[in-house]
């Protein structure tokens, strides 16, 4: 073996270790960190997930009891309010805060008007015909009293603003809405939702209920009531 072969240059073994730490270096990180990333984001995604599936939402057609034929039954409504019935008792707060029930009218014709919201155009309207009509209705020994679903605060700003001079009942729990007919389903713009259904209603002095108007127009409507309570 010569020299040559045996004893290598500085320049030959300067070779050979820039190579060896280059190999080293490409086996400690990889060339394109990012397409790396990728590939080991893309192996955990094809993975099996251990959580469990999100459950898709029941339908209300899903959680009505099923007949014997797999058919689903219809819902139980409560019965509406009819004439003739006798007229569901209430003691609920008024404007000024006392409280006010059905027992206060024993023996007299008692109009109760169910409006949607105080303070608004259709609603300001028919508290006022009633409250123009008010001595009328005394004279016909019939009472008139408003109802809604706001505060007491708001109607007693509702009654200042506009000096209403019938009672404003505050039925925010829906409790005398709903046994007298005047809580369903609305729909506006294309969305149903739940609300106050314009409603009136006239009590006999007896207690039963002896007119029901549904679905109100405001219009000449108070004074289409008086006829009626001047008639009973």
């Amino acid at each position: 073996m010569s020299k040559k072969s045996r004893k290598k240059s500085p320049k030959t073994a300067s070779k050979v270790k820039s190579s060896a730490k280059s190999q080293a270096a490409k086996t400690r990180s990889p060339k394109n960190p990012r397409a790396t990333a990728g590939k080991a984001r893309r192996t955990a995604s094809s993975r099996p997930s251990h959580k469990a599936a999100s459950k898709p939402l029941k339908s209300s057609d899903a959680a009505r009891p099923k007949a014997a034929g797999g058919k689903s039954l219809p819902v139980e409504k409560t019965p509406a309010l009819v004439e003739g019935a006798k007229a569901p008792d209430f003691r609920l707060p008024r404007d000024g805060g006392d409280s006010v029930a059905l027992s206060d009218f024993s023996g007299k014709k008692l109009v109760l008007f169910f409006y949607p919201k105080a303070n608004t155009p259709g609603c300001t309207r028919e508290a006022i015909d009633f409250t123009r009509l008010s001595g009328d209705f005394a004279d016909s020994r019939t009472a008139v009293l408003g109802v809604s679903a706001d505060s007491q605060r708001a109607q007693e700003s509702f009654r200042d603003k506009h000096k209403l001079s019938v009672p404003l009942i505050s039925d925010e729990k829906h409790q005398m809405l709903e046994a007298y007919g005047a809580w369903g389903e609305k729909s506006m713009y294309g969305r149903t939702f739940l609300g106050i259904l314009r409603t009136t209603v006239l009590i006999g002095a007896d207690g039963r209920v002896a007119k029901i108007w549904r679905h109100v127009r405001v219009d000449g409507h108070a004074d289409q009531v008086l006829e009626a309570a001047r008639a009973l």
